[in-house]
């Protein structure tokens, strides 16, 4: 029963990071699109997004190990 809620947590605790790389990625692209003259701006955006997504996915995997060992 350990196990499986290790498991679930850690599921949930990194879907929502890996749901926001999803939607970030395919807005940028989307934008992009529209407007080419503005990748850099968007490029930038797009890279701080993907970080402060990872690093929630990474504080919450963390508190997950610390929180079951």
């Amino acid at each position: 029963m350990r196990n499986l809620t290790i498991l679930l947590i850690m599921f949930l605790s990194t879907l929502g990071p890996a749901l926001v790389i999803a939607f970030v990625g395919y807005g940028s692209v989307q934008a992009i699109g529209r407007n080419p003259s503005a990748t850099p701006r968007v490029m930038l955006a797009m890279i701080i997004a993907f970080l402060f997504a990872e690093a929630i996915a990474v504080i919450a995997l963390l508190i997950v190990f610390n929180l079951f060992k």
